[in-house]
């Protein structure tokens, strides 16, 4: 039994049948739409998504790591192997991206080496952002890993980029006037602060945790706020978000709560169970962890509570 408090998502395909109900199957149908979880393999699934249809793509691929996935297991191969199956799945999905799309890739420092290269050969790399995920465990022998990495590209020289949307308030600890006037900050009833532009280095992202609403048992679940970031700063409300290793829905989760379209694609069945209960759970509630009214907040803080 776990502790009232524990929210984390984590029940059977049995107990989630009516949530795998929710899903689509790609075998079942011809074309896949908008706003769908749809269990299926990537590739076969993909030619199902129309082409040049999709403004944004978040893609979290098996890292290239030894891992169980409930069901499924991804077994590490040499990265000349991880090379030409990042190759593939991109080959794949970026016929179905509009010239004006984006496009972010996650990725450990190990599987960067091979996914940055193929970026670059075949789309214009833009950036890598690195964010502190500040959990797992020690190692004897090697420096703890604590970072992981996103890359940044487009298809085209035109493309979207919400600057002001993803900026991320912090306290002001040397306040600087210029002849009586705040200069570059603000003072409100909650404190001095300004919004600052947004850098590669993330060190203010929360990897859910057993009380936190968003968790759930995936053994590599990326934080909602992460998601936000990329989305919120590379497309409008509206838009088509694309992911093709979809996991437990976050980037679908996301997208609803931001008012994008999405199309999620996952080959576990138990992961789009759990996808579908927290889409149902973002009917009611909306909220980010970390992000409110329009701003990202540093990590266990928020400026408009008076302390």
């Amino acid at each position: 039994m776990k502790s009232a408090r524990n929210k984390t998502i984590d029940f059977s395909l049995k107990e989630g049948e009516k949530y795998l109900n929710m899903c689509v199957r790609a075998e079942n149908v011809e074309k896949i739409t908008p706003n769908n979880i749809v269990i299926g393999d990537a590739f076969e699934s993909l030619k199902k998504v129309e082409d040049n249809s999709v403004d944004l793509l978040i893609v979290d691929p098996p890292y290239n790591l030894n891992k169980y996935f409930h069901g499924n297991y991804f077994k590490k191969s040499s990265l000349e192997e991880y090379k030409e199956y990042t190759k593939n799945w991109l080959d794949a999905v970026i016929k179905k991206l509009k010239n004006t799309a984006s496009v972010y890739v996650c990725c450990d420092w190990e599987s960067a080496l091979v996914i940055g290269e193929v970026l670059a050969e075949k789309l214009q790399l833009k950036n890598r952002i690195t964010w502190s995920r500040d959990k797992g465990r020690g190692a004897k022998s090697n420096w703890k890993n604590s970072m992981e990495d996103v890359f940044f590209a487009t298809v085209s020289e035109e493309y979207t980029f919400n600057l002001e949307a993803v900026k991320v308030r912090k306290k002001v600890l040397a306040p600087y006037k210029e002849k009586g006037v705040p200069k570059d900050w603000e003072e409100t009833k909650f404190g001095k602060y300004r919004n600052t532009c947004p850098s590669n280095f993330w060190n203010d992202i929360s990897v859910p945790y057993w009380s936190m609403a968003e968790n759930t048992a995936h053994p590599t679940q990326k934080p909602e706020k992460l998601i936000a970031k990329l989305m919120l700063a590379s497309s409008n409300e509206n838009d088509l978000v694309l992911d093709i290793f979809a996991g437990c829905g976050t980037t679908g989760v996301v997208a609803k709560k931001l008012n994008r379209k999405y199309i999620c694609i996952e080959q576990n069945p138990l992961y789009c169970a759990w996808a579908e209960k927290r889409l149902e759970m973002a009917e009611t509630d909306k909220s980010i962890q970390g992000y409110k009214d329009g701003i990202f907040y540093e990590r266990n803080s928020d400026y408009t509570t008076k302390r």
